[in-house]
């Protein structure tokens, strides 16, 4: 292939070894599946979750692959549909700031499918997901730059997962590049702010992304011709120039909470300020946060349901001061109802900081103040939300934390445990067994 950019991309993908990575890398890429799994693991329970394995049963059925938690299997379309819905369901997967999005939940479902049906090894599948990572930040950029509307991470992650799972299912560089061009061309450009505006099971278009991924290679296979990927529009050359010399997949954050990051550093802010001041919150008279203009956009209402709770500002607010965290706990029934945390919501006032939006999307910034019924004030001060690059992110201790407490409830305490030390030496697995076993629910 003539060299452009979009043949160094299907280079790097088709060339690029397991032992080409640095060790940071490596190790980055262990800690990004012990997070995307968890994510989709228990978000397996979540009425999205149970909406869209039932979907792929009934619509998408076959024997190629697992839908985990629920051991069941059906087509690899069915199985990335239901499993990519499940990873973003409670919106506590990794983001990369600079495109606004979610890369491990659109690339993880493919990866795992695809190195199901093909029998790879542990560090196959692993390479598969670095190579991801790397393709899908910067076809985020790529995306975004040129394209006026914010839009969901579907848009950009389905030719990120058409990348991975081309890699492991062997397509030859010609047919991966028809495969990428078709996940471009079909990838859902959703509106993202409407989604912002009016909470739905639709969240970032992921699950849909990475339905239309696996399409696409596997129509690609058949001989189905896609557009030239979108590598060669970029703006900024270094950005497709630098792969393999600069590994994108280290400056992912990860979420400590089931709601959307923006509206994160409202909660770091209220949580610091309750255990700082030791306060109960019958004390609280009033909560004020002070953000960016597009976390101002998140609703303020009485959320009705699990995504209108993630997508909502004040809610995770009033979760994290009534129960010091926001989890699966909080934001599915019935706890999301209940009074006393609902009754916060009223008591708290949301106000646009103009140099915080300055500052956006490349930092996240809020301020929470907290008025007691005494009068007291107190203040967190400028605060970002935490575990993220490069200051706060989390140690492997806490990201392990993290998996257990997502996934122990779904499969049990000890299958947890043993799922997540596996993760730790997956490069040595002979297949993938490990997850499609071990995400069993428990009986």
């Amino acid at each position: 292939m003539p060299y452009s950019l979009t043949g160094h991309v299907i280079r790097f993908i088709t060339h690029t070894r397991w032992q080409d990575f640095p060790e940071t890398v490596r190790h980055q890429s262990r800690r990004c599946l012990m997070d995307a799994l968890g994510a989709m693991i228990a978000g397996a329970k979540t009425p999205v979750g149970a909406i869209m394995t039932e979907m792929a049963l009934e619509q998408y059925p076959g024997d190629q692959a697992s839908i985990l938690v629920v051991n069941r299997r059906a087509s690899l379309v069915g199985a990335v549909l239901a499993n990519g819905f499940a990873g973003n369901a409670l919106d506590i997967d990794d983001g990369y700031r600079r495109v606004k999005g979610h890369p491990g939940a659109c690339i993880l479902p493919v990866v795992l499918a695809a190195a199901e049906a093909a029998e790879s090894s542990g560090e196959a599948f692993l390479t598969a997901l670095v190579l991801g990572y790397e393709i899908g930040i910067r076809a985020g950029l790529i995306r975004h730059a040129t394209y006026a509307t914010y839009h969901s991470s579907g848009s950009w992650g389905a030719v990120a997962a058409a990348a991975a799972g081309g890699r492991l299912l062997g397509l030859s560089p010609d047919t991966l590049r028809h495969a990428m061009g078709s996940a471009e061309y079909h990838a859902p450009i959703a509106p993202m702010m409407k989604g912002i505006d009016t909470p739905s099971m639709g969240k970032d278009s992921i699950g849909w992304g990475a339905m239309v991924a696996m399409n696409a290679i596997l129509m690609a296979r058949k001989g189905f011709t896609g557009i030239r990927p979108l590598f060669d529009d970029t703006p900024e050359r270094a950005w497709v120039e630098n792969l393999g010399r600069e590994w994108e997949i280290l400056n992912v954050y990860f979420k400590p909470y089931a709601a959307c990051r923006w509206g994160q550093p409202a909660v770091a802010g209220a949580l610091k300020i309750v255990r700082e001041h030791h306060l109960d919150p019958s004390e609280i008279r009033h909560i004020r946060v002070r953000t960016f203009e597009a976390a101002a956009r998140l609703p303020i209402g009485h959320p009705r349901n699990t995504e209108e709770a993630q997508y909502s500002l004040v809610f995770p607010v009033a979760a994290a001061l009534t129960d010091g965290e926001v989890g699966p706990a909080q934001v599915l029934p019935p706890r999301l109802h209940a009074p006393e945390l609902t009754a916060l919501l009223n008591r708290i006032s949301i106000e646009v900081e103009p140099s915080f939006d300055d500052e956006f999307p490349a930092k996240a910034p809020a301020e929470v103040s907290v008025e007691t019924m005494t009068g007291q004030r107190f203040s967190s001060g400028r605060i970002e939300a935490l575990w993220e690059p490069p200051d706060t992110l989390p140690s492997d201790a806490d990201l392990q934390q993290k998996f257990l407490w997502l996934t122990a409830p779904i499969i049990g305490r000890d299958a947890a445990c043993k799922l997540a030390e596996q993760i730790w030496s997956a490069d040595r697995w002979a297949d993938i067994h490990p997850i499609i076993d071990g995400s069993r629910a428990a009986a």
